[in-house]
């Protein structure tokens, strides 16, 4: 049994019920929920994906390099869930201890986590180097490594570090280096190693598998950057590698299933190539910010297109991949497939579609970011129910075991 992804269970229930909340808070119908906002995206990010990402990656970093499955870590679960319950309760009273012991727990099992994963080196002799270019673990440390940059700038915004570290926009570092960095790379670690799994077949060209990962770790540094020093001559160029290397990991993924028309009837298969529309999203009206283009709205997206980008993307990415490893885990008899249905796929996107036009349409934000976090509330709900499913189902079969391992002693 795995208890990160129980977790993930309870964190995307628990999301479920804040985009409610945000919906009618939007509506003013529930005003007094309205300091929520951060909370509302850490439960996706911090508790939902991070619960996953760190129950998965020793499980196929482990595969990938021929290794025995990994025994469970009960000092890095401990320290990532007590982090994450100090942060639920630090966060929204704002609350500096509080906030500082979750923040330090959870770098604490980071670093615990780079170190498991570092030790799972390939045992496959002389082929092993070859497969390392191959497997995602590198995707997965460099990811996991801007995370814990994301957890220092993110814990600072609290305690008053972003003078002594000299960042110019704090904010906005924390979120690309959790967004372009962390997020980014692990998801694409996940592409490369799945996707010859799910999709039957080997990626478009598997030698650009390194180049793609050198433009997005080096793309996202210049994101990161940029901000804290205020600079767009590491900006632009960490923007136009982190376009490019996006680009060109999404036709490794789509060139292969372009003539398969068994494969585009799957919701699952849409929700992972056009939950990066979200992501490209931001990017692409970036240089508009940074020129200052009279009359563009550059305040209101750097306010709101946070939470279309997690919402739009990693939620969309994580509805098609974690309910996948959810089959694979709690009923590994039957086939896994993606997760993810026409109605969580149409509503996560009129999500996205209203939040972006509440930026635009002043007048009507209220409107517009309820009708965009319904959307989103709609959207969990299957996803939700077929965890449920699976998590049931899958309870039931240990049970039946239990019973028959106790009929045979007796």
């Amino acid at each position: 049994m795995n208890l990160y992804l129980l977790m993930t269970a309870l964190f995307v229930a628990l999301a479920t019920l804040m985009a409610a909340d945000a919906a009618l808070t939007s509506f003013t119908l529930l005003p007094w929920f309205n300091g929520l906002r951060w909370l509302r995206v850490h439960l996706i990010t911090l508790g939902a994906v991070t619960e996953a990402v760190f129950g998965l990656l020793p499980i196929i970093v482990a595969i990938q390099s021929a290794h025995p499955r990994p025994r469970f870590r009960w000092d890095i679960w401990v320290a990532l869930n007590s982090g994450l319950l100090t942060l639920l309760i630090g966060i929204p009273i704002i609350n500096r201890a509080l906030i500082f012991v979750g923040g330090t727990l959870i770098f604490t099992a980071t670093i615990l986590l780079i170190m498991q994963l570092r030790d799972l080196r390939s045992v496959k002799g002389d082929d092993a180097a070859d497969n390392s270019v191959r497997h995602g673990r590198k995707f997965y440390i460099a990811g996991l490594s801007y995370f814990l940059l994301g957890i220092i700038v993110g814990t600072g915004l609290w305690l008053g570090w972003s003078d002594w570290l000299k960042i110019k926009t704090p904010v906005e570092v924390h979120i690309h280096a959790n967004n372009w960095g962390f997020l980014t790379l692990v998801f694409a670690g996940l592409l490369v190693d799945m996707y010859p799994v799910w999709a039957k077949r080997p990626l478009a060209w598997p030698r650009s598998i390194t180049s793609i990962f050198w433009m997005l770790t080096i793309g996202a540094l210049g994101l990161v950057i940029g901000p804290w020093v205020k600079s767009n001559w590491f900006s632009v160029p960490g923007i136009i590698l982190f376009l490019v290397g996006t680009g060109w990991l999404l036709l490794n993924v789509i060139k292969p299933l372009w003539g398969d028309k068994k494969v585009w009837t799957q919701p699952g298969s849409w929700h992972i190539v056009t939950a990066y529309w979200w992501i490209l999203a931001p990017v692409l009206v970036a240089p508009l910010i940074i020129l200052g283009v009279p009359g563009f709205p550059g305040a209101g997206i750097e306010q709101n297109a946070p939470q279309a980008l997690i919402y739009g993307w990693v939620l969309q990415f994580s509805y098609a991949f974690i309910p996948y490893f959810f089959y694979r885990i709690f009923l590994p008899q039957k086939p896994a497939r993606l997760g993810g249905s026409w109605l969580s796929l149409a509503t996560v996107h009129l999500g996205g579609f209203f939040l972006w036009a509440s930026i635009f349409l002043n007048d009507y934000q209220g409107v517009l970011q309820g009708i965009a976090y319904l959307s989103w509330t709609i959207s969990f709900i299957p996803i939700a129910l077929l965890l449920w499913q699976i998590l049931r189902e899958g309870l039931a079969e240990l049970d039946n075991r239990a019973i028959s391992l106790s009929s045979v002693s007796d």
